[in-house]
């Protein structure tokens, strides 16, 4: 594996004010082991088929789903595939992987590792969160029949910890809002690290647009943009009336990524509560989105994933945490699919002028990094063995 960045060198900065994974562990995970990738606003993992991006980018959502509060059993339906192919069991017959991240921010880095048991029953079995050299909480299962970790998080008062059971189907950062009280500066401090990781594992957009489902009229609804993008008419049809400003550099875009003409990208009323996205050629000639070609479509809808916002994609962020101390993560596995070299190069330039502004980050797997590299401030992550 070899990592390059072509950020400018980092000077002694202040701790952000947003918090952001800065990098990504697998010590056991499908096809990785003892895997540290780095991840900065824009990430993008190459390297040929099998190398295992998918597979970077499924764990990334995985601890996602995670610090979203998800059950285990949602998060991985199928627990096995992910455990390591050549993992024995132990004696116990029990399997399982490892997966962990650092997120850096108002607390400073702050390390989150957990293990997870696939066989013979899913759980977790382990959990840790450090910041600073201090273990602000661990999770171990003492007891096989019965379906609790024992946990110990940080207190420094008149104990040094605090001891208690914890389900073992639910990460127990996202947990302990639930259950410290905040009575000491110990607790505040596991208090205030565990919020930076939930944060920034919360605000997770995954996203990977079908042409052929982007092709149909959708009916109107909440306007939230799904992760298949099917209901891209319906988004189209609402941002458009929200920021003139923003859907702007939207039409810029897509005429920058499409083949014609294009002076506008409209969306309208069929009459039977649906509506159909259309590209305005000009001259009166308007083309019906299911026309254009699969990579013309994916472009047009990553371009709108990244020119919105949470309010727009369907994802849940913390509402207790105001959208300015946020940052949107997008993962985009198949990045580059469908795309030609052009539209890869304007999608990858948007891109980067859109994470330079610290709202939005992207994580991606792309098959061929070569055309995007030139872009500053693109991390690349190759995978190739």
């Amino acid at each position: 594996m070899t990592v390059s960045s072509l950020a400018a060198p980092a000077q002694a900065e202040a701790r952000p004010d947003r918090p952001g994974a800065t990098e990504l562990r697998l010590a056991a995970f499908a096809a990785h082991r003892r895997a540290r990738f780095p991840l900065g606003p824009l990430t993008l993992f190459t390297g040929p088929s099998g190398s295992g991006k998918t597979g970077a980018l499924r764990a990334y959502e995985a601890l996602a789903r995670l610090g979203g509060g998800a059950a285990l059993g949602e998060v991985f339906p199928d627990p096995v595939a992910c455990v390591p192919e050549r993992a024995r069991p132990d004696a116990q017959r029990r399997r399982g992987f490892r997966i962990g991240c650092t997120v850096d921010g108002p607390e400073g880095p702050v390390r989150l590792e957990v293990a997870v048991q696939a066989e013979p029953e899913l759980r977790i079995v382990g959990e840790r969160l450090t910041a600073g050299g201090v273990t602000l909480l661990e999770t171990a299962l003492r007891d096989p029949g019965r379906r609790v970790v024992q946990a110990a998080w940080h207190t420094a008062g008149s104990s040094p910890v605090t001891r208690g059971p914890l389900p073992d189907d639910r990460l127990g950062t996202a947990l302990l809002p639930l259950r410290v009280a905040g009575r000491t500066d110990g607790e505040r401090r596991v208090l205030a690290a565990a919020e930076q990781m939930v944060v920034a594992l919360r605000s997770v957009y995954a996203c990977d647009p079908s042409p052929r489902r982007m092709r149909a009229a959708t009916p109107l609804g909440a306007g939230r943009l799904l992760r298949g993008c099917d209901n891209l008419a319906e988004v189209l049809w609402r941002t458009r009336s929200e920021c003139g400003h923003r859907y702007a550099h939207l039409v810029t875009a897509v005429r920058a990524g499409c083949a014609g003409p294009v002076t506008d990208v409209l969306a309208e009323p069929l009459g039977d509560g649906t509506v159909r996205a259309l590209l305005d050629r000009g001259d009166g000639v308007r083309t019906h989105l299911g026309l254009l070609g699969d990579g013309e479509l994916r472009y047009l809808a990553l371009a709108l994933v990244l020119l919105t916002g949470p309010g727009v994609l369907e994802v849940d962020p913390a509402g207790e945490v105001p959208a300015a101390l946020q940052t949107l993560t997008v993962l985009a596995d198949g990045l580059d699919r469908g795309l030609d070299v052009r539209q890869a190069g304007e999608l990858m330039r948007l891109a980067a002028r859109m994470c330079e502004r610290g709202h939005i980050r992207l994580v991606g797997a792309v098959g061929d990094a070569v055309p995007v590299c030139e872009e500053p401030g693109v991390t690349v992550v190759d995978l190739t063995p």
